[in-house]
């Protein structure tokens, strides 16, 4: 435990129960990201601005088209990506790590970390991967804690 913050670190279980529920969250936020670039693309067929052509239909334009389907994987990247950088540099907690009761913090304790850590955490964090790293790390902390200069604490009730 830090000297300066009396908040024991957060274990792993609750890492990845937060993770999961993150990820659910994101599903969603991303099938109606989808939804409305779907919609977008059908009007502007019906005004005959965009057509399908062999593609068929929207989803076979945004999925198999060598331009679009690149725009759209970058789209809904940075959602996903705009998603942990809000809540992070925000108040420290995405929706799961306030349902879960964790909440990341620079090593100082204080709950408000920089846009740069929240980037390099995201960057090192290999989709949660990184998480199982903290089981080698005596001060139950993971990789991409340590690179970005945060820890992920349980609150108090």
């Amino acid at each position: 435990m830090n000297k300066i913050n009396s908040l024991p670190p957060a274990g792993l279980i609750r890492r990845l129960g937060a993770l999961l529920y993150d990820s659910l969250i994101i599903l969603a936020i991303e099938i109606i990201a989808a939804g409305i670039v779907i919609a977008i693309i059908f009007a502007l067929h019906s005004l005959e601005i965009v057509h399908y052509g062999e593609y068929g239909d929207p989803a076979g334009l945004l999925d198999k088209h060598p331009i679009l389907s690149q725009l759209f994987a970058i789209y809904l990247s940075i959602i996903w990506i705009c998603f942990f950088l809000f809540f992070w540099v925000k108040t420290g907690q995405t929706l799961g790590m306030k349902t879960w009761r964790i909440q990341l913090r620079n090593q100082d304790g204080r709950s408000v970390i920089t846009i740069s850590q929240a980037f390099i955490r995201l960057a090192t964090s290999v989709f949660g991967i990184a998480n199982f790293s903290m089981l080698f790390n005596m001060q139950q902390q993971s990789f991409h804690d340590v690179l970005s200069k945060t820890q992920i604490v349980v609150l108090k009730d």
